[in-house]
């Protein structure tokens, strides 16, 4: 059983860390959704956050952003507050929080990932929408750049989101469920998009449902219930010990046989 070790930012590997939380507690109408986890996240990795239902996994990535507040506990990006390391996050959100009837195209939402670059209220000139179209075609959306968002698939809106985050050329992405709603075409473009950003060093935090590909998709895992239950490499903290710890009577034993059986255990 791999459980949850403590942490300490005044350490090496947390100050050089893509991300590390010391002791994050973030509660919701007096109500606990995520209770002093402390995690520090791999360089070069991979890392699917499962739990079930109301675990706090959206929840953990949002504080993690800075985006709620908390009630204790500190996180750093290589080694800094997260205020000052905007320009080294990606973000990927949930479909379901998106207004998908803001008047903009899939090449403005994508340019908006370059105001780093570009500098808030300068001018966005003709190279800027060329890069950003350029990363459209890296998700297989180029041929939609002119179409309101709103009017694409959930699939073709999420590959835009994607995009939107591969043009901040970031250090640490996070993720939440980007997978969800999403064709087979979309899933695999996906994909490979995660593994071509391990392959340039860097550091992917993705809420992911599916318990079955999570051992494919990713290498390390974070397993929540509202506490933490375990994290580390996948054939490490992706076990069934920690998984009926995590989800209790969710996981039938045929389920829990299975899942097993696809992460090689």
């Amino acid at each position: 059983m791999k459980l949850q070790p403590s942490t300490s930012l005044s350490t090496d590997a947390a100050k050089k860390a893509p991300l590390a939380i010391d002791g994050l507690s973030v509660s919701y109408h007096h109500k606990p959704v995520v209770w002093d986890l402390s995690f520090v996240a791999p360089e070069k990795g991979l890392v699917a956050v499962v739990g079930p239902n109301g675990a706090g996994k959206s929840t953990f990535i949002k504080a993690a952003l800075g985006l709620i507040p908390k009630l204790s506990g500190e996180i750093t990006v290589y080694g800094k507050p997260v205020d000052k390391q905007r320009k080294l996050i990606g973000y990927v959100p949930q479909r379901g929080s998106v207004d998908w009837d803001f008047p903009a195209s899939a090449l403005d939402v994508v340019t908006m990932g370059l105001y780093g670059e570009i500098g808030w209220l300068k001018p966005v000139r003709k190279g800027h929408k060329e890069q950003a179209l350029s990363y459209l075609e890296k998700v297989g959306m180029a041929d939609f750049a002119d179409r309101q968002i709103g009017q694409l698939s959930g699939g073709q809106q999420q590959r835009v989101f994607l995009a939107r985050a591969l043009a901040q050329d970031a250090s640490l992405y996070f993720m939440d469920e980007p997978f969800v709603g999403v064709d087979a075409a979309t899933e695999r473009a996906i994909i490979n998009v995660l593994k071509k950003l391990k392959d340039q060093g860097k550091t992917v935090i993705c809420v992911h449902h599916d318990l079955q590909s999570a051992p494919d998709y990713f290498d390390h895992a974070l397993i929540l219930n509202v506490r933490p239950v375990a994290s580390g490499p996948m054939h490490e903290a992706f076990t069934s010990e920690n998984l009926q710890r995590a989800y209790g009577g969710r996981l039938a034993p045929s389920e829990l046989s299975g899942l097993m059986s696809l992460a090689g255990q």
